[in-house]
């Protein structure tokens, strides 16, 4: 077992619309995403991304144009030195009631089987108050970003006992982030006796 990142995708990676990603021509990587997901490969950790996609289940896009989407969306990660070690995503509708649609914690439990993550020492970066619902759900520490919908979101968040999380302003940020946690505890001088 090793730790992970989970990465939510519409608002983290790419540009959030208000009428859905329904094609790759409407899918646009926000500034900086790219480099920051360069970066972050350079960890070495698994990074798994997951994402709500009720476009499926709304009738707003099949199945094969979410995957095909992502498909390009790991080419061009993977062209500008990044990784991703997978997509999971819900596609079902919101009224649905699945165990998989954020903030229910069935995504982060099917990237964490898969790829054999410890969910207790990952981390989630999203931008939504259900990213952080679920990374709790899972015990994920969540990281929300200002993109997307974050800003919009925070004020509920700070208000809704939420649990702690980390706030920063994009995924290059919440990459400076982790890797700070990571060196901290790496250089924290161990305890015991000789």
């Amino acid at each position: 077992m090793r730790p992970g990142i989970f990465l939510d995708r519409d608002g983290v990676i790419n540009a959030n619309r208000p009428d859905h990603v329904t094609s790759w021509a409407e899918f646009e990587f926000l500034p900086g995403a790219l480099s920051a997901l360069r970066h972050l490969t350079q960890l070495g950790w698994p990074i798994a991304v997951i994402t709500n996609q009720s476009i499926i289940g709304r009738g707003l896009a099949t199945q094969e144009t979410v995957e095909a989407i992502n498909a390009r969306m790991i080419s061009a990660v993977q062209a500008a030195g990044g990784r991703m070690d997978g997509v999971w995503y819900c596609p079902h509708a919101p009224e649905a009631g699945c165990a998989c649609r954020k903030p229910a914690p069935g995504l982060l439990f099917a990237a964490a089987k898969d790829l054999r993550l410890d969910l207790a020492h990952s981390f989630l970066v999203g931008d939504a108050l259900s990213d952080i619902q679920a990374a709790h759900a899972a015990g994920v520490y969540p990281i929300m970003v200002r993109t997307g919908r974050g800003v919009a979101q925070l004020q509920s968040a700070m208000v809704s006992n939420l649990g702690e999380f980390a706030i920063v302003d994009d995924l290059q940020a919440a990459v400076d982030w982790i890797y700070d946690v990571i060196i901290q505890k790496v250089s924290q001088p161990t305890t015991g006796t000789q």
